[in-house]
Order: structure tokens, then sequence, then C-alpha cells
């Protein structure tokens, strides 16, 4: 029952708990980093944060071909189901909302601040994080694309064991600012993303992870595309 993570590159993660499988923001097509293929990513649900296509990536796809459920917010959902992508099962919400996956696990939306249009250029509504609660009480939040912002103190508040958080700058909030970020959120461990992936946002995980170890209560774990971390309880 307990819970690991793959990182995937760039934004892409997949969680592991009791033998099913959480996939979020599948970039993997046309990604330099990708740690496997779209046909080899397994899924039972897989959430979207935001329309552009680095997050969006594969989703219908993979979606179409394991049979999972998306869910995401309103606009993408409602998206999601038109003809030209044509899937069925999908969940919409909105940020602060919640529902649980197959009596497993609990998915609420949280703010974000970013922008959300569609590859085609529909609207994708509000852009958003997700916090994630496990059977195990694992508690994981993806901030995925966003700025630093204030009420990131009250999803600390939930007791996070886990947080992932971009780190690339020029898109999203860049190093400095997620360490505020951490002594905001205050997660057991801190996992960096959105960085590398092409040199706009390139970084140095390695000298950010110094930084956490010495400027927040958090444990920095850096991981290459590809590697698994079993979250610790």
């Amino acid at each position: 029952m307990s819970t690991r993570l793959r990182w995937l590159g760039h934004s892409a993660l997949l969680f592991e708990n009791d033998g099913k499988h959480v996939l979020i923001d599948p970039f993997l097509t046309g990604n330099p980093k990708a740690a496997i293929k779209p046909e080899d990513a397994p899924a039972d649900l897989i959430l979207i944060s935001h329309g552009h296509g680095d997050h969006v990536g594969d989703s219908v796809a993979i979606a179409k071909r394991a049979g999972a459920t998306v869910a995401s917010n309103y606009e993408i959902s409602g998206w999601l189901q038109q003809p030209s992508q044509g899937l069925s099962k999908v969940e919409g919400l909105q940020h602060g909302g919640s529902f649980t996956f197959a009596d497993w696990v609990r998915v609420k939306l949280t703010l974000a601040f970013h922008g959300s249009a569609l590859p085609d250029g529909s609207n994708g509504g509000n852009p958003c994080g997700f916090v994630l609660t496990f059977p195990d009480g694992t508690k994981v939040y993806d901030a995925a694309d966003t700025a630093l912002f204030g009420d990131m103190a009250l999803i600390g508040e939930e007791g996070l064991d886990l947080a992932l958080l971009p780190i690339g700058d020029y898109y999203t909030m860049g190093v400095d600012d997620s360490i505020r970020a951490i002594n905001l959120l205050k997660p057991r461990h801190v996992i960096p993303i959105h960085y590398d992936t092409f040199p706009a946002i390139a970084q140095d995980a390695r000298a950010w992870a110094a930084r956490v170890e010495k400027e927040t209560d958090s444990r920095p774990v850096v991981l290459e595309p590809g590697d698994w971390f079993d979250i610790p309880k």
C-alpha cells in the first residue's frame, strides 16, 4: 500500500499505490527528456493541470488505450469530451473542489498562477495544482506550473509528505521563489520539476538542493527522468 513516484521528465509524474497508477501532465511525445513512450505509460487516472501542450501532452491517446479516467478543470474536461478528443470517462472540477477516484485516491484542485490556453486555442479555464491523498495517508502537492503565491501556506497546513515544485524560471517560479514556496508549504520532502527540458528553463538542480538543505527544513530529492522515489511515511 506504500506510495511511490516516478518522474518521467518535465512535469510528467507517475504515482503508484496498491497496484493502481495516477499519471499527471503526460507530455511524452516531443519531450526530449521523456523517460518512457506514451504506449508504455500505465494509467488508471490521468490529471491535467492546465491546457498548454507540454501538460495536456499525450493524455487523450493514453486514456483511450488504458481506459483511464481523466480529471481536470471544468473547461478542459468539456474540451476532452468534444468529438475531436472523444473521451467519455472525464471528471470536471474547479479550484477547491475534490473527488475520490475508485474509493482510492482523493484529488483536490488548488490555485496556480499561469496560463491555460489549449493546443487548438480553445479556452482552457484556470490552471491548477493538485493535492493527492492516498489510502496509506500519503499526501502530495503537485504545484504544476505556477508562480509563488501566499496561499501556499494554507496548502501546507494539510501536512504534506511531498511537494513537487517547478524551478525552471522564465515560465514559472524559479529557484529563489521555490525556496520561499518551500518555507510556506513545509513539506517533509520536495522534488524539483519543470526544468532542464529546454534551454530557457535550464537550472542546476544540485545547487538548488544545497539551498533547500541550508534555507528550509525540508529534504530535497533530485531525480533523473525515469527515477523512482518511495515516499516515506
